[in-house]
Order: C-alpha cells, then structure tokens, then sequence
C-alpha cells in the first residue's frame, strides 16, 4: 500500500504535536498522596499540626502544613541534640574517666571529660555495658580496705553522678566532694589509680535515640557546647545547635532552645527545621549513625508497640524519632514507599493534657504513614542461565 506526500506530512505533524503535548505536561509528583492521607491531617485528634513531607533525592515537598511555625517538638529535638554532639566530637570518641591519687592517702581527683554513660547501676552496667562509675571507688577500697573517709575532688564529672557514688557508697564510707578546676586538679594529681571508658560515642548515640534518653540526650548538648568553647547553659545549648545546622545548611529560623531533650514547653522548632535536617542525615555518609540509630515501627526501641495494631501494614516502613510531652505529640524520620524513603516531620502541639488525647494523636500519625508506606522489591532477580 502506498502512502502519499501529504499523508506523510500529515502522519509526522500529528507525532510531532504528541512530542510537544507530551514535553508541554508538568512532572507527576514523586509520591501521589492518597485523600485519605489529608483527610486525616485534617483531625481533630491533631488540632491543627505542623506537618512537613518532602522527598530526600529531589528536595520536592510532598505535603505541608504550616511548616515554619515554631513549636515545642518535645524528643525529635533529639535528632539535633544528636547531630550537634556527632559534629562536635566526632562518631569514634571516646569518653574516659579516671581516679587519680594525691599526697594522702584519704584524698583522691576524679577527672573526666564530661562521660554522659556513666552510671551507679550493676542493673545498667550489666544490661547496657554502661561505665561503672563504683569500680573507681572499690579500687581506692581495695587499695586502702580500711579507709572510712574519703575527700574526692572532681573536674569534668557530671555531680549528680557524684551524687550517685556518695549515696551507693554510703554507710562503708563518708566521700566529701569538691568541684575543682583543670589547673588545681593537675597540682594535686600524683598517678592514675583505675580509668573507665565509654563505648564510642556513635554506639551511644544510636542508644540514647532507640530508647529517647533525656538524660544522655541533655548531657550530650551541653557537652558538645563545652567541646565547641561555648557555655553550657541555655545560651550555649542555642549556640551550639545554630552552629550544627547552619554547617549543614538546614535551616533554623525561630529555633528557641531550652534544653537537650525537648522536655521543655518553651523550646520552639518548626518541622522545616527537623525535616530538613533529615534530608541532610539522609544524604551525609557523616551522619549515617543518626539514621541507623532510629526506631523501626512495630520492631524495635520506642515505636516496637506503635503501628503493629493501628497501622499495621507500615510495621517494619517506618524509621522514626519519637516525642511527647504534655501537650505535644510528635514523630519525625522516614517512611518507606516502594523503592523510595520520604521524610516526614509531625509536630502536633495543641493536643489536650490526656493519655487519651496523645494516644489518639499517635493513632492518626500512624494510620497517615500507613496511607503511603509500602514495602520495596523483595529480594534480587535471579541470574541469567548460562548459555553453553
């Protein structure tokens, strides 16, 4: 059959007006968000919360919420916390804490570096490997059996974990204690007697976001402002977090610390700041540790009960921090689709002072991520028969 010149024409026009048509289309959006999804935004469980999802590999928003209003994010603080004290000691530090001996024999300098695993517990020290800090006290007691008096003079030692010693030891032996300065406590220093060291720091990191550890999680942000020369109270926790996320180019506008845990109702960031920062966890190899250290929904650490029977088809899709205090439910981290992960940030600040009311908040969150999670490819294709 024979086409002729003008059929031709006509034939490539109409092929040349679809590539135009085509080209002309705007990009579909990475993620398609069902209605149900923003129906649920849109609960009264919620009261209006502030809501960022946005896909890592694109920077695409995929769903937001009032996104730069500043609110009290109660623990996906932590996410912060967490990267600061990363990016001020680095993921392999360790943290050493030593009892040293002077010119008499009642009188001993415990030196630190501000160690936040440190505890008085075997229950912890057994369970979680956490420095010891009685070992110390029973090596002096081994070295001297008979002493019943001891003056203790300290210098990068937390006091509550003074505190603790004093209390664990009491009715064996009556421990005074002293802070000191770096200069006064070299003086005094004559030799070493028994040392404890942490585990590295990025195992402690990775522990402290599992479980949401306020007291590590705080005494970390302070020491990082330490280790960066700035002051340990509420301005240099500020300082030090501005200084994080300006390195990483994350945005920080109205952020207001209070602490390094979020327990706080004064402290105020909005869930551009948190998501933004979960795109750059996402992205740095650096601070890879921040990422394998969060909670797998159904699974592990504090969301091993959520999902499994609210959501249950995003157990094990959901990588999360968790947060909450009185009026504040919150949940930042990554969702799995298919192939791709999207991080999400949900801060929802005006939830009434009830159990009932959190949990009802909790509930809407994870039914939303469940709206979208999906599981990737299962396994790898099989290879190819070889062709003799």
């Amino acid at each position: 059959m024979q086409t002729s010149a003008s059929g031709v024409k006509r034939v490539i026009f109409a092929f040349t007006a679809l590539a135009i048509a085509l080209t002309s289309v705007a990009p579909a959006l990475a993620l398609d968000l069902p209605q149900s999804f923003i129906n649920l935004s849109k609960s009264p469980t919620l009261h209006d919360p502030g809501i960022l999802v946005v896909d890592p590999a694109t920077g695409e928003t995929i769903y937001s919420n009032e996104p730069d209003k500043t609110r009290a994010p109660a623990s996906v603080l932590k996410l912060i916390s967490m990267t600061t004290a990363l990016k001020s000691y680095g993921a392999d530090k360790v943290f050493t804490t030593t009892i040293n001996t002077t010119g008499k024999s009642s009188v001993y300098v415990l030196s630190g570096e501000r160690d936040p695993w440190i505890t008085a517990s075997r229950f912890e020290e057994k369970k979680y490997h956490r420095s010891y800090g009685p070992y110390l006290i029973n090596k002096v007691l081994i070295a001297h059996p008979h002493l019943r008096f001891m003056t203790l003079y300290y210098k990068d030692v937390y006091t509550q974990d003074v505190t603790n010693l004093q209390r664990f030891f009491k009715g064996r032996i009556k421990i005074v204690a002293h802070p000191i300065s770096s200069g006064a406590a070299d003086a005094l220093i004559r030799k070493p007697l028994a040392t404890i060291k942490s585990p590295p720091l990025k195992d402690i990191i990775k522990f402290t976001l599992l479980w949401s550890d306020n007291t590590i999680a705080d005494r970390l942000a302070h020491s990082s402002a330490h280790q960066d020369g700035l002051p340990t109270d509420v301005s240099g926790l500020q300082s030090v977090f501005e200084k994080t996320l300006k390195e990483l180019n994350v945005p920080a506008e109205g952020l207001l610390v209070q602490d390094g845990n979020g327990l706080s109702h004064q402290t105020r960031v909005s869930v551009r700041t948190i998501t933004s920062l979960l795109v750059e966890i996402k992205k740095n190899p650096d601070l890879k540790v921040i990422y394998d250290g969060l909670p797998t929904a159904g699974e592990t650490g504090t969301l091993k009960s959520r999902f499994v029977k609210d959501a249950p088809s995003a157990v094990g899709l959901v990588k999360a921090k968790t947060g909450w205090i009185d009026t504040t439910v919150s949940l930042a981290g990554f969702v799995t689709v298919g192939e791709n992960q999207y991080a999400f940030t949900f801060i929802a600040d005006r939830i009434i002072n009830r159990e009932s009311a959190r949990t009802a908040a909790r509930e809407t969150i994870d039914k939303m991520l469940a709206t979208i999670a999906k599981p990737g490819p299962t396994g790898t294709p099989s290879p190819a028969p070889t062709i003799p």
